[in-house]
């Protein structure tokens, strides 16, 4: 994928600057929303890194393919996360209010809000540039679902 983004001459560089901004969220919830927002986007290559991420960040291989799927079962404030997650994408940015409710009742405010964006909003890149340029995919592939 960097190697990908080097072809432009400050692709790699803002995109890394993007990618380790703070964040008022931790690692575990920028991973649920990488892992639905590539599952959204049918991004093999993003689905597969993030599995891996996703692992290394304290989640099983059930948990990775559940978020994948659309629910967080065994932690419902990461559950609302997935689905608000889930809302944002399909909907561009125009989350349901049922969703978005959901969100705000489960302790999320709006600086949580603005990342998920943000987080969703990187991911989408890498998601966009993988499926334009279809380029061999450097992680264990992640089962399809």
């Amino acid at each position: 994928m960097y190697a990908y983004f080097a072809k432009s001459e400050t692709a790699l560089g803002d995109y890394l600057t993007l990618q380790n901004r703070k964040s008022s969220l931790k690692a575990k919830e920028r991973e649920v929303i990488n892992l639905v927002t590539s599952q959204i986007n049918g991004c093999r290559y993003c689905q597969s890194a993030h599995t891996v991420l996703g692992k290394m960040n304290g989640f099983t291989a059930e948990q990775v393919v559940e978020i994948r799927k659309g629910t967080a079962s065994f932690d419902s404030k990461l559950d609302v996360l997935v689905k608000f997650t889930a809302s944002v994408v399909e909907n561009r940015g125009r989350a349901t209010e049922e969703s978005k409710k959901a969100f705000f009742a489960a302790g999320y405010d709006e600086a949580n809000m603005i990342d998920v964006v943000i987080v969703a909003g990187d991911k989408i890149i890498s998601n966009y540039l993988h499926n334009l340029a279809a380029f061999e995919i450097d992680f264990p592939v992640a089962e399809i679902i």
